[in-house]
């Protein structure tokens, strides 16, 4: 084509003659037979280009040369002849080197993300705790991109939902996340903190920025660029900000949230204390869907416990998927199964006798149910796990004899090999996998990770203490006339729910603090006590009616006058003074106490002061900027004279705050729920606690209730010695038991302790007994059976090409290639390295980084100043563990620019195949040379995904190719050969095999798993209509009634958009493979 442009261009009428012209011309004609012919089929590459490569679908004659229409990109495009040559073939096989062929790998996995492999393993600042990539797992393998991550206490969810956001990106670009979450995270800044180790910015909005990106949002129909990664905290959320506001009569002079035409469309949003949007009514629930409803990905992140059947369940699976969970009634059908698929996996992490027999009784229980009727008995997987519990038990055995993996096991063992001891390995394999793959049955298990503290093991060792104080004679007196006046209260007004939950909170406060009892009263007769208040004192029950109080107001009042003339000595309070002075004399002096009440520490706070102890206190009520100064002090060393050594809590006080420089609690009071105690003391004990111990200092008045109850209950369950395990179900009906029974005002106090006697011999045995079956299965099979099947999740998600040794490699060639081969770029042999690039350099790899789609990343953004700026040096590591201890130094990993573009270049010169011969040593298989390919497979159909398979000529070799290639050399120069072809094509037969199986397979598997898709949609669309309908029916409000039926069309549309992908993926359910790499292999014996 530039050749067809000279032709017609001429300088000036007077420099170029006809003559000239015809010159040209009789020169082009002359080397016109150099001209390569071309005919359809043909491969054929771009001179310019030759990474670009298509066929020839058509040879158009010409003068003087031949046009040519090229499939090229997608597209049929017209060339010259001369343009285009055809690619070489030659019949000499051009080997490359080891490490030229393991970044070729590399490259293959950067730019071709599959759904097997784990991208955010060292990708973050972070260190590596296996548990913490369960949710990540689960989140990218999910049907869709929601997930409600409802970790214990100190697991690190925070840590898991950057991992999270690291899988996204390594697959799609990632340009907006909202994050939420409640205020003291944002005025403490620990979500902008954390996210920086994850090489992400983000900026918390207040309100008037809030309301200017709804304003330009409504004017430009796109949320501000410098918004695109923003936290936002649940406080902003009120129903001006949802429905708009303005001058009652006029029209409104602010659109509201819930009014935006487009929505603000985040990829990803991140809930953290998701429980506190459990209220439907409230303006944060009604925030949060509407960010979730328009999201593409949306996480929840809760550490309250969550007891199946519950309520806030319900609404913050509804809140995540309204698709799935469309009500309470359906919620409830669909926990049905999830009791009897408990019970099965008990019995086979038991292996008691005939437990094949019992788990299988389970399975078809829970198939029973109407939930299993429907939904269950149509769901291949459950089929195929009901035959593999029945071929167990047939067996005879305590596992598959005749299973793959034994066989397996047992034919690639080495001769030296203890057969029994193989097998009984491979059991104990099959067997977790059995329990993996029932635990996945569970019907909410694809959009919950639950990963209990128990789960992971100890973080430290628990040391509680008991300190018992008793009443005074006066302080007795006062406590029992207040259970006389409660009794009397009761007898006349039982019948009111709210006076039962206000006596109830009285009583606690009296057993918590007396001296707390005069000031809490009068609250209560003022009505100054608010919900936030309410809440922290554990109350379930709706904040206190203004009115309740008018019809015991002068009983409380008579309490209230013997509480102000209470003797000022305090026993308990002394008994806490000698515990905080001996604290005071260790190294670590730090010491929090919890209570539940706020009187209760607003009157030790002003003791400790006086006594001359440097002492905070934080509530659910202290502002924020107090709040960030009282933790920044308290993390101040004892030296510094601003320091504080004590800080006082509530619950909400400390709600998702982390303190494991801290390792000391005392407990004032205890909530009756063993979840919150286990809350408290989750915020020391928790990762990153450097003490081997922790200490926990209960303290107890004898003769109270709460005293009868730690006794009898709490510490009967132990939580005070270790994480609490797998039986919240348990612990959730323990807990209603332990509050009926308090709050039953017509027991005596031997009644009420006989009661909680028996609750402990009854429901707390079963906890014991669970937490005693966990112990024995570590004990005698040498298995903690989650944590290993963590450990072998993360082993089978990760790949050897991907470690920071490989994207070293990688980074190294391309360096050496694009900037030249005589010198070495990266220097220093320990993980922290320096990177020295010339002004050159760096303006080619300038060039190559701007061929990349821009990111608003910090490594983006940092690795794009350097390269623009004059110093040549660069602080740089492979390793998450240095990039941690140095935060200032590059953290180089599969998502840095750097490594994006090192394999695309790569990739580019390489073109999409590599070659190599290589050696290795190895004892599994019999020495020789072998030839191998590798596919790449691209799995099409309702789960797109990518996978490499390697192919050996030998079946001995195929299933340890990979781990050969990880540890395979370059041949000696006299080892290469005479040049000649190996016979790669032979191969294919071998290949077409294994392929056409997994194939149909796949396929069988995308038309089960559609049917099956197919009948829950339409159950589930049948009733989320029959809601919407319902709810538009009853909707008075014009605005309401739009909303409805806004909801039912997209209701509408989602189903019909998401039965067209079930039967398109039907239609394209296929495994298209493409060979990738070629190579023989010298395997030589292992001395």
């Amino acid at each position: 084509m530039e050749d067809d442009g000279e032709w017609f261009r001429f300088d000036t009428p007077h420099r170029r003659s006809v003559q000239s012209s015809t010159e040209e011309r009789e020169h082009i004609l002359e080397t016109e037979a150099s001209i390569i012919e071309f005919s359809p089929g043909q491969i054929v590459v771009m001179g310019s280009d030759s990474s670009m490569r298509g066929a020839v679908v058509e040879v158009l004659p010409d003068q003087p040369e031949n046009r040519v229409k090229v499939f090229l990109e997608g597209r049929v495009q017209t060339f010259y002849a001369s343009q285009l040559r055809t690619e070489e073939e030659r019949d000499e096989v051009q080997f490359i080197s080891n490490d030229q062929f393991h970044a070729y790998l590399t490259a293959l996995q950067i730019r071709h993300p599959s759904l097997s492999t784990l991208y955010s393993l060292n990708a973050a600042r972070v260190d590596f705790i296996p548990y913490q990539f369960r949710p990540v797992l689960r989140f990218i393998r999910s049907d869709r991109p929601r997930l409600l991550i409802a970790d214990g206490v100190g697991v690190g969810k925070t840590i898991e939902a950057g991992l999270i956001l690291r899988e996204l990106q390594a697959r799609r670009d990632i340009r907006s996340v909202l994050i939420i979450c409640p205020r003291p995270l944002v005025t403490e800044r620990k979500w902008e903190s954390e996210m920086k180790r994850f090489e992400e910015r983000f900026i918390p909005l207040n309100g008037p920025t809030l309301r200017y990106c709804i304003n330009e949002l409504d004017l430009e129909g796109v949320w501000p660029d410098q918004h695109q990664k923003v936290i936002l905290p649940y406080s902003l959320f009120d129903d001006a900000l949802l429905y708009g506001s303005g001058t009652e009569g006029k029209r409104r002079s602010r659109k509201g949230l819930l009014d935006l035409d487009p929505p603000p469309r985040f990829d990803l949003v991140i809930v953290d204390e998701a429980h506190r949007i459990r209220n439907q009514e409230t303006s944060a629930h009604k925030a949060v869907r509407f960010f979730c409803d328009h999201a593409e990905a949306a996480v929840f992140l809760t550490a309250t416990p969550i007891q199946l059947g519950s309520h806030d369940l319900f609404v913050l699976l509804n809140t995540l998927r309204p698709d799935l969970i469309l009500d309470q009634e359906s919620f409830e059908h669909m926990a049905e199964p999830n009791p009897f698929i408990n019970q099965a996996v008990n019995h086979a992490r038991a292996q008691e006798q005939d437990w094949t027999a019992r788990a299988a009784e389970a399975l078809e229980q829970a198939a029973s149910t109407s939930w299993g009727r429907a939904i269950l008995l149509r769901n291949p997987e459950f089929n195929q796990i009901r035959e593999r519990v029945s071929a167990w038990g047939d067996s005879g055995q305590q596992g598959i004899k005749s299973g793959i993996a034994a066989q397996k096991l047992l034919r690639e063992a080495p001769p030296t090999w203890n057969a029994s001891a193989a097998q009984s390995s491979a059991d104990d394999d099959e067997r977790i996998q059995l329990i993996t793959d029932i635990e996945a049955l569970h019907t909410f298990s694809g959009i919950i990770n639950r990963t209990r503290r128990r789960d992971i093991g100890e973080f430290t060792i628990r040391k509680p203490e008991t300190v018992a104080v008793e009443f005074t004679e006066g302080q007795k007196r006062l406590h029992d006339d207040l259970l006389q006046v409660q009794a009397e209260i009761f007898s006349r007004l039982h019948s009111d729910i709210s006076i039962k939950f206000l006596m109830t909170t009285i009583r606690r406060q009296a057993a918590s603090c007396l001296f707390g009892l005069a000031p809490f009263l009068e609250d209560i007769l003022n009505r100054h006590i608010d919900e936030l208040e309410w809440t922290e004192a554990d109350n379930t029950a709706p904040v206190l009616r203004s009115d309740a109080v008018v019809s015991i107001q002068l009983k409380i009042q008579d309490v209230l006058e013997q509480a102000r003339a209470l003797d000022p000595y305090d026993p308990k309070y002394e008994r806490l003074l000698n515990v905080i002075r001996d604290k005071q004399n260790l190294s670590n002096n730090k010491v929090m106490l919890f209570s539940s009440f706020r009187h209760t520490l607003h009157y030790l706070y002003e003791r400790l002061k006086a006594d001359g102890l440097r002492v905070g206190m934080l509530h659910g009520g202290t502002p924020d900027e107090e709040r960030l100064a009282l933790r920044n002090r308290f993390t101040m060393p004892r030296e510094d004279s601003n320091t504080l050594d004590i800080l006082l809590f509530s619950e909400i006080g400390c709600e998702g705050l982390d303190y494991q420089f801290c390792d000391c609690i005392v407990n004032y009071d205890l909530p009756w729920n063993p979840m919150r105690v286990e809350q408290r003391i989750g915020r020391i004990d928790r990762v990153g606690q450097k003490s081997e111990t922790v200490a926990i200092v209960n303290l107890i008045t004898p003769g109270t209730v709460d005293a009868d109850i730690y006794e009898r209950c709490l510490v009967r369950i132990g939580v005070f010695e270790s994480a609490l395990g797998g039986s919240e179900e348990i612990l959730g009906d323990i807990t209603r038991e332990i509050r009926n029974i308090a709050e039953n005002y017509t027991l005596s106090e031997e009644e009420r302790g006989a009661k909680l006697q028996q609750l402990a011999d009854n429901k707390i045995r079963l906890v014991q007994e669970q937490a005693a079956l966990e112990q024995k299965q570590m004990e005698l099979f040498g298995i903690r059976l989650p944590e290993d099947r963590m450990k072998r999740e993360i082993e089978d998600a990760s790949s050897f090409w991907l470690t920071s040794a490989s994207i070293h490699r990688l980074v190294a060639l391309y360096l050496q290639q694009a900037c030249g081969r005589d010198q070495e770029f990266i220097l220093g042999e320990r993980p922290l390295k320096t990177l020295r690039l010339s002004q050159e350099a760096r303006t080619i790899l300038l060039r190559d980084l701007q061929t990349l789609p821009r990111q608003d990343a910090i490594a983006y953004r940092e690795w794009e100043k350097w390269l623009k700026g004059a110093d040549q040096h660069l602080a740089m590591t492979f390793e998450s563990d240095c990039a941690t201890e140095h935060p200032e130094a590059a953290f180089v990993m599969p998502l840095h620019p750097l490594v994006k573009q090192a394999a695309a270049a790569l990739l580019s010169d390489m073109g999409r195949k590599a070659v190599a011969k290589l050696k290795v040593q190895a004892s599994e298989v019999p020495a020789g040379l072998y030839e191998f390919v590798i596919y790449q497979w691209q799995f099409h159909g309702i789960r797109e995904d990518l996978a490499l398979k390697p192919i050996a000529s030998s079946d001995a070799v195929t299933p340890h190719l990979n781990r050969l290639l990880e540890k395979a050399v370059d041949v000696a120069p006299d080892e290469q050969g005479d040049g000649a072809p190996p016979v790669w094509d032979e191969l294919e037969a071998q290949h077409y095999q294994l392929w056409s199986a997994a194939r149909a397979e796949h396929q069988q598997r995308t038309q089960e798993l559609a049917a099956y898709r197919r009948e829950s949609l339409s159950t589930s669309h049948k009733a989320r209509l029959g809601l919407l309908n319902e709810q538009l029916e009853q909707a008075n409000n014009e605005k309401i009634r739009r909303m409805r039926r806004s909801q039912i069309d997209s209701a509408e549309a989602d189903y019909a958009r998401r039965i067209q992908e079930l039967d398109r993926a039907i239609e394209r359910a296929d495994v298209v493979h493409e060979p990738v790499a070629y190579g023989v292999l010298i395997i030589e014996e292992e001395w």
